[in-house]
């Protein structure tokens, strides 16, 4: 992908999170695991998509944030990447400690086609990343490709480190690096995602969750974009499995209303 329409494609993502069509509500970003599920995404209407690396590390038999699915993730950006919507890639970690190397991987992620990515400071044994490296993370990507929204993660709520004071001085250190956006897993209440917004002048992530705030809400609590990290990849694999327990069980098949068709699967593929 050249740097213009790479450029190009990140001033369109960026606008999404500040919504420039003034439509008062968050950018909905789905997250997929695959070709076909990015794809259902975008024709659905999506404009931009996310990827979520619990999804692409399981379908390779692979742990989540344990920085082992670095070619995994690289090769769905490449299978992904440049298409008809904007793509924003989970990096987990960086998949290194060494900044210098993460730059180095961002620009391959950017090179394959994604204007966005997803950089988190929590690690596999459940501790947080000095917050100063993570900072140098995220300056090192821009430096490399200045142009790429950086979606800066902290798991302190997801890993319950710190909460809200944790939290603030994280956002502001990831803004001060560079960061074009701060996402907060884990924060659910009202109060704790008011806290987030008023911590940083970044566009605020949050994960949706069954039963959480509407997305209304989160608009009134300042929130500018909402992902679904693997709940939809565990939805697919929970709609799986039940079919067939079902079929096992009753003799016969549920209803399965919103079960695309062989057509509809294999047009997905169309542009593949």
């Amino acid at each position: 992908m050249t740097s213009t329409v790479g450029r190009a494609g990140a001033t369109a993502f960026r606008a999404l999170h500040h919504d420039t069509g003034g439509s008062g509500t968050p950018l909905v970003l789905p997250n997929a695991w695959d070709h076909a599920s990015a794809a259902a995404l975008a024709a659905a209407g999506f404009a931009a998509v996310g990827t979520t690396s619990l999804g692409v590390a399981a379908a390779a038999g692979l742990p989540d944030g344990a920085g082992r699915t670095r070619e995994e993730t690289l090769r769905l950006a490449r299978l992904l990447g440049g298409g008809a919507f904007l793509l924003s890639a989970d990096a987990e970690g960086g998949f290194s400690d060494d900044p210098a190397e993460v730059a180095a991987f961002a620009a391959e992620l950017a090179e394959a086609g994604a204007v966005g990515v997803n950089l988190e400071d929590g690690r596999a044994d459940g501790s947080l990343t000095p917050p100063r490296l993570h900072a140098t993370k995220i300056a090192a990507v821009k430096a490399a490709v200045p142009w790429l929204f950086v979606n800066a993660r902290t798991d302190t709520y997801w890993l319950r480190q710190g909460r809200e004071a944790e939290t603030a001085a994280r956002l502001a250190a990831y803004r001060d690096a560079g960061a074009d956006g701060v996402f907060v897993p884990g924060v659910t209440d009202p109060d704790g995602i008011a806290a987030a917004v008023a911590a940083t002048d970044l566009p605020l992530n949050v994960l949706a969750s069954p039963g959480g705030q509407t997305l209304a809400r989160l608009a009134e609590l300042g929130v500018r974009r909402v992902s679904l990290g693997s709940l939809l990849f565990r939805a697919a694999l929970g709609a799986a499995v039940h079919t067939v327990l079902t079929l096992r069980a009753d003799g016969v098949l549920p209803p399965l209303p919103q079960t695309p068709d062989y057509a509809s699967v294999q047009a997905l593929t169309a542009s593949g």
